[in-house]
């Protein structure tokens, strides 16, 4: 990902966990270069672009439906109990992740998005993880992925899961060191005071 800036997508639907989108949303927006640069443009995406009630009623209307997005280079697939209880059985959500992939340079996941992930037979034979709560039931349900338990997030190049909630953080500063360096990733944590280091 040899670039100077890059379009980042963030999945959205009902009960989708706050911080799991919130994170990576803050940490990539708060990422800025020299003279003020900022490498991410990060947007959001729905299946219909209405009005999105995530967790505990917080509401967000997102930027784009499946029907008229941009190319993101990056794309965020966040969990919550909308992704493990609905958006798994949504064969939409599915085929649409399954599209993206062969578009996007970098997918990845945050909590329950693994579910999501692996229902779209991208985690086939590749190492992942998600939620504490959530790793038995995807080892059950997806027996052909290597499910990495005491990790906050899981690497493998194209495609990078992460645990729960707060883990997309981590997750995401990774990102940023990995595509720009530790030095930018280690000012963006300091701007957002969070403990890390890179």
């Amino acid at each position: 990902m040899n670039k100077r800036q890059w379009r980042v997508g963030i999945f959205l639907f009902d009960d989708v966990e706050v911080l799991d989108f919130a994170g990576p949303f803050e940490v990539f927006s708060v990422t800025t270069l020299e003279h003020d640069v900022k490498p991410f443009i990060v947007e959001t995406v729905s299946e219909k672009g209405n009005l999105v009630y995530a967790r505990n009623g917080l509401k967000i209307q997102p930027d784009y439906s499946f029907d008229y997005i941009p190319q993101f280079d990056i794309l965020i697939i966040p969990g919550g109990l909308g992704a493990r209880e609905r958006e798994i059985h949504n064969e939409i959500v599915i085929k649409w992740i399954v599209n993206q992939m062969q578009k996007v340079q970098l997918m990845t996941s945050v909590c329950t998005g693994a579910l999501l992930l692996a229902k779209a037979g991208l985690l086939q034979g590749k190492k992942c993880t998600t939620h504490w709560a959530s790793l038995d039931r995807l080892e059950k349900e997806f027996p052909e992925v290597e499910v990495q338990q005491g990790v906050k997030f899981v690497d493998e190049g194209d495609l990078i899961t992460s645990g729960g909630i707060s883990a997309g953080i981590n997750m995401s500063f990774h990102i940023v060191k990995r595509l720009l360096g530790s030095k930018i990733a280690q000012s963006t944590a300091n701007r957002m005071e969070y403990d890390m280091v890179i």
